[in-house]
């Protein structure tokens, strides 16, 4: 297969993160004979850098073209510390998602054995975690009308939704539940938000075109506490932008490190796969920090042009790097791994996984693992 991919690096770790992902997807296409094109653009506060504009046209452009995006990640802390910002590098990821209509974040939730330990909750509450969010990415309070007044004492920010834009993500997201352990849960607010109960009585319609998924109902504070009680009770969820942006990071520290998390933001035309994780500027240009969720976007980004194969070649390789330890310092705190060591060791996996030896002595030293 021939594919087109714009690469977006982005801010703080966004450039070491991709390169290895980019490294994992070459290994693939030269195992299965695909060809992958990439080309680079900026955006965030790489690209405010050169012309003050966090979204370039020139960028806009070569999304726009690309099959897919594959992005890093966005910020830097000068631009955190200034709330009378007017441009901040954040804008860019929100206009590009809205100017092509990517208007469903996709984000799996999964515990791995070797690593439940590394969890922050018990070991038998996280053990089997595997679930996926659908959160709508394009519309609700992020994307309203927005006032400060004159005297600046009061705020506005302005939450709106139509049937139009909560059919589409729920018809995914049902569609994902039917290939899955067939139970979708909305979590929302509707017992005070008038748009909750919009999408309440969307998804009750809807899923009368889906009679054999389960769906239930949750309010965003019951949720909030269920999925830390209980997340293996959860299969999909689906929710507006706001809850899913909160509860999806909460979801993060189920896995042990926000590193292994993925997500796909999908449209009509076009996806984007990026980690969830932040630009995390302290670790930049240090080599440390963890290529794992990049390089599980690009096994999202296979999957959504149907390269299940090759998609499940990268999972097996990121589940034995976990199992042998393989990993970098959010993970494996002593004899840790740099970035671009594990994405070495995934690429060296992918491609001649029969032929590969670990020596035990340069694993314990934090060494190259491939002799």
């Amino acid at each position: 297969m021939n594919l087109n991919i714009a690469l977006l690096p982005g801010d703080g770790i966004g450039p070491e993160v991709t390169q290895q992902a980019v490294k994992i997807l070459n290994a693939i296409a030269e195992k299965y004979n695909h060809n992958f094109k990439y080309t680079k653009a900026a955006i965030g506060a790489a690209a405010m850098k050169i012309n003050g504009d966090p979204l370039p046209n020139e960028t806009l452009k070569i999304c726009s073209e690309a099959d897919a995006i594959l992005f890093g990640s966005i910020g830097e802390p000068v631009h955190d510390h200034d709330p009378n910002a007017n441009i901040r590098p954040e804008q860019g990821l929100l206009r590009l998602r809205k100017e092509l209509d990517l208007f469903a974040n996709i984000r799996p939730v999964q515990t791995y054995e070797s690593s439940l330990h590394k969890s922050n909750l018990k070991e038998e509450v996280v053990k089997g975690t595997d679930f996926v969010i659908y959160r709508e990415l394009t519309s609700g309070i992020y994307f309203g009308e927005k006032k400060i007044s004159k005297n600046e004492q009061e705020a506005t920010d302005t939450c709106t939704y139509s049937a139009k834009e909560i059919d589409r993500i729920t018809h995914l997201a049902f569609k994902a539940a039917k290939s899955r352990r067939k139970k979708l849960t909305l979590i929302d607010k509707a017992n005070v938000l008038a748009t909750s109960r919009l999408w309440r009585k969307r998804v009750q319609e809807i899923s009368k075109s889906y009679p054999s998924i389960q769906l239930n109902f949750l309010y965003a504070n019951t949720a909030a506490m269920q999925l830390i009680l209980k997340p293996t009770q959860f299969d999909v969820i689906l929710t507006e932008n706001l809850i899913g942006d909160i509860l999806s990071d909460e979801a993060s520290v189920i896995s042990g490190s926000i590193g292994l998390l993925a997500s796909a933001s999908i449209g009509e035309k076009t996806a984007l796969f990026e980690p969830i994780h932040g630009s995390f500027p302290k670790a930049k240009g240090k080599n440390i920090a963890n290529p794992l969720a990049s390089i599980l976007s690009a096994a999202m980004l296979l999957d959504h042009f149907q390269l299940y194969d090759e998609a499940e070649e990268i999972r097996a390789a990121v589940e034995k790097s976990i199992e042998l330890n393989i990993t970098t310092p959010d993970l494996n705190a002593t004899n840790y791994f740099s970035t671009t060591n594990v994405g070495n060791f995934l690429s060296d996996f992918i491609l001649d996984d029969e032929n590969t030896f670990y020596n035990k002595n340069n694993i314990d030293l934090g060494q190259s693992t491939i002799i």
